[in-house]
């Protein structure tokens, strides 16, 4: 577009030839002399150019065309407001558009749907909610339980910054007023800090009368707040985009906690605690790594050194890990054997 401006430019104010012009900006002399010829059959002086954008002047010199529409167009947004009906269906609704338009052409129901779809995926839209750090912090209980030996459950409670997604996981009896504050005054220990604002869902266990915007919180958790010089304010109900951030939390806690503790056996919440709290057995250590072919011999060599490993791995290609203290050898990520590393 820039170019086209330019072309007049030189034309019309710097009497500039077709062919001084093509070679000045590099285009061809056909191109140069259809954009004259344009402005020429408009009746446009330099004065009018100068006084549209590149856009609008585009749009004079070359006014768009819409591609011919051979069939009738729907009215979709009469189509999303029908599909509201209980029992509604898009085969109907397109059955009905062909019923009232006979003699017109009309898209085939596969098409039909195809722009439906389309048309509501464009309603679509969502707010990117920025986070700044120590801002907000979300609270939830995962939806699975751990069961105990009892025969009574214990419950997940999660919580979540806003800015860093930092998570916390602690089971609780129950999920009545006193286990929502207790484990988010331990989620609070567990940071070392206390947010502007505490974003929980919307149990009835905290609220005393229910608002879809300002519901009145109970005269306990007012006390909690005030305790922590904090405010409290409840998701919207059925919002979870409100509280996203914990609700990725919770599928975490879900994914790599409880699931890696549904084989265990608890008898009581404190144990779930216990087995949700340490960290590895073992120290993290600064280790390399290198692939090794096993000798004929039943040995593997490392720094002049060799190792031993089992007879029925001889000729394969195996992976040492090697600590300061240690070498692993590892066959397709399980550890086969390990020796005390040589100095």
């Amino acid at each position: 577009m820039r170019k086209i401006r330019d072309v007049l430019r030189l034309h019309l104010k710097g009497g500039l030839s077709q062919r001084q012009i093509a070679a000045a900006l590099g285009i061809s002399k056909g191109v140069v002399a259809k954009y004259i010829g344009l402005a020429s059959e408009l009746g446009l002086s330099w004065d009018d150019i100068s006084q549209l954008s590149e856009t609008a002047l585009e749009r004079r010199l070359i006014p768009p065309t819409p591609p011919p529409d051979y069939f009738v167009r729907p009215d979709f947004g009469h189509l999303h407001h029908e599909m509201r009906r209980k029992g509604m269906t898009i085969m109907l609704l397109w059955q009905e558009f062909v019923e009232h338009h006979p003699d017109e052409r009309v898209h085939q129901y596969s098409q039909f749907s195809v722009n439906y779809r389309h048309y509501v995926k464009s309603l679509k839209r969502s707010l990117r909610m920025v986070h700044r750090a120590g801002e907000k912090l979300f609270i939830d209980f995962a939806g699975p339980t751990i069961k105990l030996t009892d025969g009574t459950k214990a419950h997940i409670f999660v919580a979540a910054l806003g800015a860093s997604s930092y998570t916390f996981a602690y089971a609780t009896p129950r999920e009545t007023m006193a286990d929502w504050l207790g484990a988010t005054a331990k989620a609070l220990d567990f940071f070392g800090g206390v947010p502007q604002l505490i974003v929980p869902d919307n149990p009835k266990a905290m609220i005393s009368q229910s608002d879809r915007y300002e519901p009145k919180m109970s005269a306990t958790v007012q006390d909690f707040a005030r305790h922590y010089g904090c405010s409290i304010l409840p998701a919207r109900p059925q919002r979870p985009q409100d509280k996203a951030k914990v609700e990725s939390a919770v599928q975490v806690v879900e994914r790599w906690i409880m699931m890696r503790l549904r084989h265990q056996r608890f008898e009581t919440v404190d144990e779930v605690n216990e087995a949700i709290e340490p960290l590895p057995a073992q120290s993290w250590e600064l280790a390399v790594f290198k692939s090794v072919r096993v000798h004929i011999d039943q040995h593997v060599e490392f720094e002049g050194h060799r190792y031993s490993v089992p007879t029925a791995l001889v000729g394969q290609v195996l992976e040492l890990r090697v600590t300061a203290k240690v070498v692993e050898v590892l066959h397709r990520g399980a550890r086969v054997t390990s020796h005390m590393r040589c100095a």
